[in-house]
């Protein structure tokens, strides 16, 4: 992918007929939704970006795309920073009014713009947002806090060890539940 910065403006509707190709990269300093979604981003940190804009059989514009970014996420598992490759291919239909986006066939997700201008930039954050994990993790054996997870996994602490030696059995909690089931039918 080229390095030159994505233009923030363009007529999607005249690229879109003529079938143009825009490469380029957008700092992700410059898109503060997205930088206040992630934990951090590289010094100088670029999103790299594909965009081929053509028109179907119904004269309907369409824009596909391909992007990729390096950020730092939070671990949910340890709370601590852990870097991703986001990823994202997507295909989107152009449309100037909620009235058209509507009448989008279902594979087309709607991108409403004006009727001579784009903000390619918002396409793109938007399309950011939308590839970051609703729950990011660590791989378990990365992950700083999995001893400490694994400790208190049933079966796996000295207790639970020491009372499965001895035959000890612990009662279920839920008996006494189906005892009072079984005595209402």
């Amino acid at each position: 992918m080229s390095n030159a910065e994505l233009p923030r403006s363009v007529d999607p509707h005249r690229m879109a007929e003529t079938g143009a190709e825009l490469t380029g990269t957008i700092p992700l300093a410059e898109l503060t939704r997205f930088r206040d979604a992630v934990l951090a981003i590289p010094e100088g940190g670029v999103c790299r970006v594909h965009l081929v804009f053509s028109a179907d059989s119904q004269r309907r514009r369409i824009v596909r795309g391909e992007l990729e970014a390096d950020v730092e996420l939070q671990c949910q598992r340890c709370m601590g920073s852990m870097g991703k490759a986001l990823r994202s291919s997507f295909e989107l239909g152009l449309v100037s009014t909620d009235e058209r986006a509507r009448q989008l066939p279902a594979e087309l997700e709607p991108f409403i713009t004006g009727e001579d201008s784009a903000d390619l930039w918002t396409l793109v954050e938007d399309e950011l947002l939308l590839a970051l994990p609703s729950y990011p993790l660590h791989e378990r054996e990365e992950c700083p806090a999995t001893s400490e997870l694994e400790a208190l996994e049933p079966g796996s602490g000295e207790d639970d060890k020491a009372g499965a030696e001895s035959g000890e059995h612990r009662e279920n909690p839920f008996k006494v539940l189906e005892g009072l089931k079984k005595t209402r039918h």
